[in-house]
């Protein structure tokens, strides 16, 4: 059954006021000089790394190491992605060398 274009409208128009509301949220509730409490500020500090910790362990957790190419693509990749992170310091710029690398391995040289 398709969707109607005014049921398609509603559903971005809800989506979108959705997704600024919790991007708002936190600069309403800290506005007015508030103080963060430490827990927010906790949160603010480890969740980044958790974050990339969960996508990397995602992203890998379905690589053969016993069958061809025996994981290469994904480890080269990602020692790339960690040696440029520690060398610039870009996040960008990191994952974007990375996840390029990693598409040219595995169409060309693997």
């Amino acid at each position: 059954m398709p969707i109607s274009p005014q049921m398609s409208f509603l559903i971005i128009f809800v989506v979108s006021l959705t997704i600024f509301a919790t991007r708002a949220i936190p600069f309403v509730v800290f506005h007015n000089g508030k103080e963060i409490p430490e827990v927010v500020k906790y949160l603010g500090k480890v969740l980044p790394a958790a974050v990339i910790g969960m996508l990397v362990i995602y992203c890998l957790k379905s690589v053969s190491v016993v069958t061809f190419p025996f994981g290469l693509p994904e480890f080269i990749a990602v020692a790339v992605v960690v040696a440029l992170h520690v060398w610039k310091r870009n996040n960008l710029l990191s994952i974007g060398v990375g996840t390029v690398l990693y598409m040219f391995l595995i169409r060309v040289v693997f």
